[in-house]
């Protein structure tokens, strides 16, 4: 799967390149989650970068059903955004350009992929793309409580609540500051609709809008009244241009309405803050906070870009503004909070299976030590000529590796077989589960996940990737992954059976 390990110190043979390059099965990205809260964040998991072919879209969205359209405009959007759900069962948000809109398909899939490098909490991701023929698609993480815009402009139950509101600009910010910080700082047409809400409740800022809507379309689809008026003389996005659109959603926030930008500014001028106030908070708001809050905004929608505050200084105003941090978001926004139920195995599972399942990480280790490097039979192919000392230098690191893991000496074992690893001459799925296991036995459950997608990408159809990835997962409390992974792993044991790959 594209994107889904980094490659060795030393190039695969051809033809195992190519086996890596045709493997499209599900892997992941982790990276911890900032924590603004405290301990009441936990770490965020996501599917890493890939290709996705138009057959397995076209099939996650009901062949592109108008019913499972989701974009802001429904069927009158120049692009159109589609709920779907993939055979992993993860929902995808599908962005579905218009035919040719990017004529060039490699400056697309380079976009895309610039776009697909970013990973952070405060976005709704970009997991893959789709190039095949005419068709130019997007995927991203699908967020299931609506946008801002539905929240804020068109409710029914209850308005936001102010201490929701001042998380909303302060999360949009975060989210600014790292595509920033990450060399992606231009963002096309942000307002209500590009911030979603995650299964938490969570504000997220769309990935869409760090691409624009074509190789040469517009960046701006809103009217013009809010459109920052660098971009209305030169046709431009620049980091600035975004500065002035937050602006307008810091004004959607304070007055639950789309009020233009020098309508506002008037008010703001004139220092009536009670008159720009959204009434539906019924006065349930800091006048302080508002004002400080109104102040940005301002700075934000000057006339001149120069004069605008960078994302560093929204996140620096906006941090210190935050209220009840100890209170989910969910409970703010009052919608509830759905947990799937794992799904029951298809398949009856192995003594690997079981113990995974179990995650008995000491019976794990006895069928490891049995197994021994039974498994890696066909992954290395060495000439005569890499057989130097180099060559028994390493071997011997995973001797040592070997009997430290039989000993259970995790930490040791941990050491040689990295010392055997950083070589690169040999690639071994076994040493990448026996240390993802020494990572687990070690309480390291991120450094386990990699090291069993490590052998996931050199043995694409090795069940024991599958069962240690399982194992990390749950660890993570990724308990919906965790029972795919166990699943899938259990598949490819039963297609063993049935005259695939033995051991």
């Amino acid at each position: 799967m594209g994107g889904c390990c980094s490659s060795p110190k030393k190039e695969l043979p051809e033809k195992k390149q190519n086996r890596l390059q045709q493997n499209h099965r599900r892997s992941f990205s982790i990276q911890q989650a900032p924590q603004p809260f405290g301990a009441a964040e936990t770490v965020s998991e996501v599917p890493a970068f890939s290709e996705f072919s138009f057959a397995d879209l076209k099939a996650a969205t009901n062949g592109f059903s108008s019913e499972n359209i989701v974009s802001e405009s429904g069927e009158k959007a120049p692009n159109l955004v589609y709920k779907g759900r993939l055979q992993s069962r993860r929902w995808i948000a599908v962005k579905k350009f218009t035919k040719m809109a990017w004529p060039d398909p490699k400056q697309f899939a380079d976009e895309a992929w610039g776009v697909g490098k970013l990973r952070h909490r405060r976005l709704a991701n970009l997991i893959g793309y789709c190039c095949d023929g005419d068709e130019r698609l997007l995927v991203a993480e699908y967020m299931p409580n609506d946008t801002l815009a539905k929240h804020l402009f068109h409710w029914e139950n209850q308005t936001i609540e102010w201490a929701m509101r001042l998380r909303v600009a302060y999360y949009i910010a975060e989210a600014l500051e790292y595509c920033s910080s990450e060399g992606r700082p231009l963002y096309h047409d942000l307002n209500a609709y590009r911030v979603l809400f995650d299964e938490d409740g969570d504000p997220r800022l769309s990935c869409f809008g760090l691409m624009k809507n074509s190789r040469d379309g517009k960046s701006y689809s809103t009217n013009l009244a809010y459109t920052p008026p660098e971009y209305l003389r030169n046709g431009r996005v620049t980091p600035e241009s975004v500065i002035f659109s937050f602006g307008t959603v810091l004004l959607d926030l304070l007055s639950g309405k789309h009020i233009p930008p020098t309508h506002a500014l008037d008010m703001i001028r004139g220092k009536n803050i009670l008159l720009l106030m959204d009434s539906h908070l019924e006065g349930k708001f800091s006048t302080e906070e508002a004002t400080a809050l109104m102040d940005l905004a301002s700075r934000c929608l000057q006339y001149e870009p120069r004069d605008r505050p960078n994302t560093k200084d929204l996140v620096t105003t906006l941090a210190p503004l935050q209220t009840k941090t100890s209170v989910p978001s969910h409970v703010m926004l009052g919608i509830s909070k759905h947990e799937e139920t794992p799904p029951t195995p298809p398949h009856p599972l192995s003594a690997m299976g079981e113990a995974c399942s179990r995650m008995d990480l000491t019976a794990i280790h006895q069928i490891l030590v049995m197994t021994h490097y039974r498994d890696d039979e066909g992954t290395n192919e060495l000439s005569f000529q890499e057989w130097t000392q180099q060559m028994r230098d390493m071997l011997d690191a995973r001797k040592r590796g070997d009997l430290a893991f039989r000993d259970k000496d995790f930490k040791t074992a941990i050491d040689c077989y990295s010392q055997f690893l950083d070589v690169g001459t040999m690639v071994s799925p076994t040493v990448y589960a026996r240390r993802s296991l020494c990572h687990l036995l070690c309480d390291q459950p991120d450094a386990a996940l990699r090291d069993a997608m490590q052998a996931q990408c050199i043995y694409p159809e090795w069940p024991t990737a599958f069962y240690m990835q399982a194992v990390a997962l749950a660890k993570l409390n990724m308990n919906s992954d965790s029972a795919d992974m166990l699943n899938e792993a259990a598949g490819l044991e039963k297609k063993r059976q049935n005259g695939g790959r033995g051991t």
